[in-house]
């Protein structure tokens, strides 16, 4: 089971990087968008996501709080929304734009810091 558990951590942040990698690219873009990247990335981090607290919940491992993984997991979902409804624009404003990059740093900061 830990094979499995760093195996989906593994998913988990590939998928972090993919969404914050596709984020950046766009940062000197003249016209920011949602490319691929970001909407695959999203995808996979909340799937392997889910599966990781599956996992976490059989009790084979320390079990996170359920506040700190509800948070992570509504943060997630926004950015989901938002990457999945903006994908087939060709521009895409500011806020929108740079709100997905804070909720993005927002999920990694609440993993590394909320113990």
């Amino acid at each position: 089971m830990k094979v499995l558990q760093e195996c989906l951590l593994v998913l988990h942040f590939v998928g972090l990087a993919s969404l914050l990698g596709g984020f950046l690219t766009q940062m000197a873009a003249p016209a920011r968008r949602v490319v691929p990247a970001m909407v695959h990335g999203a995808a996979t981090m909340l799937v392997s996501g889910l599966a990781l607290y599956a996992v976490d919940k059989s009790g084979l491992h320390h079990e996170p709080p359920a506040a700190k993984m509800a948070v992570k997991l509504g943060i997630l979902v926004v950015i989901s929304a938002l990457v999945w409804t903006q994908r087939t624009k060709e521009e895409i404003g500011a806020a929108v734009y740079f709100g997905i990059g804070a909720l993005t740093l927002a999920n990694i900061i609440i993993a590394v810091f909320w113990h």
